[in-house]
């Protein structure tokens, strides 16, 4: 027999955050409408970081306003107190950050009402010792189980005593559907000419990178190694997306190195988007790399970052050297260009390394498929790394929408509700 059969009753699930950020949106929708469990969002209206674009949450997604006060990295939001108390919710899913002093009282007081307690955020980044390792260790020691976005994490909790089959490894997603809808949009003709249109030329590669022109960036590496390149005799064109303090100097280094950079500003607009890094060959991400990855995986885009695994974000895992992209030694401007090179030596990219990209993708770095592991993680089923490789999870991960007017309105908060 399946082991997803039989089906664990639903239960009803509060999620919360600080505030609730546009890029989460989709895989809090795909569980609110596709999942199996009843959920409850709560948090605040307005951003912690003034940088991050909210998410304008629908109507029929039943939400709690609970407010925040900062003080520096340390967000007060004592609303989560309240909502671990709630007779109606049981199941408390928290954010696993330590600096938030009534995370702390939300999850004990959770499990001694009898919840179900869940931590979902990056988990262990780095190896610590002192009191940062202690106070860490001691809260992830709060809830049930974790939920993790990459296997890194997870390994440093095993190795810090922390039971494997407690650590779900979640991944991390942006809105796939939307943007799989905005690559099919799009022609070989229209790449061509929007290269065109900002290097004046359709057949020279073109290097993308989608990010802030700040200095942790290592974007100045990117242009060192396209100016080696250069000199090897192989011309790549840099487009860079995005805007920051960095521009007039990035600017300066590329005219001194002969580098061709087109410098594109901002772009919110998900079509444009897409345009502009299929018009690419390749994304490089000199410095850490994040949900860039997801966006440039998405659009059939391999992704070229560094290799020191201290110094990464979780998306760093969805580069597979050869398939999917390709690493290269931290701030050694050498091997970058080597990698570069390996990936621009056509003037478009080869179908099959696009095809590699998306099927990453479409396995596991997809809100469906967040949506299977973190409802097996509420479930208290213990975390398996390889349930995916199963026949049945396939009728899991299409499971349809759920109409809004099927809701409970007596079992879960609606909208208006505040705490």
């Amino acid at each position: 027999m399946s082991e997803l059969k039989p089906t664990p009753p639903s239960r009803r699930v509060a999620i919360g955050y600080h505030f609730f950020p546009h890029y989460r949106a989709a895989v809090l929708e795909e569980l609110c409408r596709r999942g199996r469990h009843r959920y409850v969002l709560f948090g605040d209206r307005e951003p912690t970081d003034k940088t991050i674009k909210t998410w304008d949450l629908p109507p029929d997604i039943s939400f709690v306003q609970t407010r925040c006060w900062h003080l520096g990295p340390i967000v007060f939001q004592p609303g989560q107190v309240l909502m671990s108390l709630r007779t109606d919710i049981d199941t408390l899913v928290l954010l696993g950050v330590s600096w938030y002093p009534f995370s702390w009282i939300a999850a004990i007081l959770g499990r001694l009402t009898g919840k179900r307690v869940l931590f979902w955020g990056h988990g262990w980044i780095r190896k610590e010792t002192g009191l940062r390792h202690f106070i860490r260790r001691t809260y992830y020691r709060l809830p049930h189980a974790h939920m993790y976005y990459g296997h890194m994490a997870k390994n440093i909790a095993i190795q810090e005593g922390f039971a494997p089959e407690k650590i779900h490894v979640i991944y991390n997603s942006l809105d796939y559907e939307a943007q799989k809808r905005e690559r099919e949009r799009v022609s070989r003709e229209d790449l061509a000419a929007l290269r065109c249109r900002l290097f004046g030329d359709s057949n020279r590669p073109v290097v993308i990178c989608t990010t802030r022109l700040i200095r942790v960036r290592r974007l100045d590496l990117l242009i060192e190694a396209l100016a080696e390149l250069e000199r090897r005799g192989q011309k790549v064109n840099l487009l860079l997306v995005g805007d920051g303090p960095e521009r007039e100097s990035l600017d300066a280094q590329a005219r001194r190195l002969g580098v061709t950079v087109h410098f594109y500003g901002a772009c919110y607009d998900e079509a444009m988007l897409a345009k502009l890094v299929m018009a690419s060959n390749v994304t490089v991400a000199p410095g850490k790399v994040g949900l860039t990855a997801m966006t440039s995986l998405a659009y059939g885009r391999p992704v070229i970052t560094h290799d020191d695994p201290y110094e990464q974000m979780p998306e760093w895992e969805a580069v597979l050297p050869g398939k999917t992209g390709s690493l290269f030694k931290l701030d050694d401007v050498q091997d970058l260009a080597r990698a570069v090179a390996d990936w621009t030596d056509t003037p478009w990219p080869k179908e099959e390394a696009s095809a590699d990209c998306y099927r990453i993708i479409e396995r596991f770095w997809n809100p469906s498929f967040q949506r299977v592991v973190i409802e097996r993680a509420i479930d208290g089923r213990p975390a398996d790394d390889l349930f995916w490789m199963r026949e049945d999870i396939r009728a899991e991960l299409h499971r349809p929408a759920r109409p809004a007017e099927g809701r409970d309105p007596s079992a879960v908060p609606t909208r208006a509700a505040s705490a």
